[in-house]
């Protein structure tokens, strides 16, 4: 992904420290002192820009939201929302996906959203794919048994690739739509690629899978 340099992200960041937590090692297994209560903790990992963890946010306060975002250049965005909306049940976290244990510990989050991830459409670059058991195996060590995960996109190779993923690792596949927009399912939000790719009429593919107890 090309990610456009902002010379200033670096600094806004800085300057909010209860938005985007500069420690976040410092939180694992007490992330209940972060939000200053015990609600349950959602993540999204790629949050990108924040328009589905600020709209999930403000639909669903009795919820905590963690947006998890490699780029300073993409986070400042989001960070940007945040700030505007003033919301208490939001936080950010600077961090490579790859590092999710250094952050949190067996049962701090109570589900992962995965929201048009890069496809990382070659064979080579399977190993990337946040869907890939080695990342799956991150998110079973941050859930609690039983945990599950959200997956939105509009690639079709990565939503067959992802499916296959899920049940080879031997998770349980709770819902899937092949055409999300155009199912019955209620209360979706959608970030800012779905509504791009949507209103080009795309597809947008939909599933949740469940670790096994």
């Amino acid at each position: 992904m090309r990610v456009r340099n902002k010379p200033w992200a670096k600094e806004l960041i800085a300057d909010h420290p209860h938005y985007v937590i500069p420690n976040p090692e410092e939180y694992k297994g007490k992330w209940t002192e972060a939000f200053g209560n015990d609600q349950p903790l959602h993540i999204e990992v790629g949050t990108g820009k924040g328009q589905f963890i600020t709209e999930m946010a403000k639909a669903n306060p009795h919820i905590n939201y963690i947006g998890i975002e490699l780029f300073e250049s993409v986070i400042v965005t989001a960070l940007e929302r945040l700030i505007e909306a003033e919301l208490p049940n939001v936080k950010l976290l600077n961090v490579n996906a790859e590092d999710l244990t250094d952050y949190f510990q067996k049962g701090d989050v109570d589900r992962v959203y995965l929201n048009f991830s890069d496809p990382w459409p070659k064979k080579r670059h399977a190993k990337r794919r946040l869907t890939y058991k080695t990342f799956l195996k991150r998110y079973e060590d941050i859930l609690p048994s039983g945990g599950e995960i959200h997956f939105k996109t509009d690639n079709q190779g990565l939503f067959e690739y992802s499916l296959q993923s899920f049940s080879e690792y031997g998770m349980l596949l709770t819902f899937v739509s092949l055409d999300l927009h155009n199912s019955d399912y209620e209360g979706n939000i959608m970030t800012e690629y779905e509504e791009k790719f949507s209103s080009k009429g795309q597809r947008i593919y939909r599933s949740e899978a469940k670790f096994r107890v």
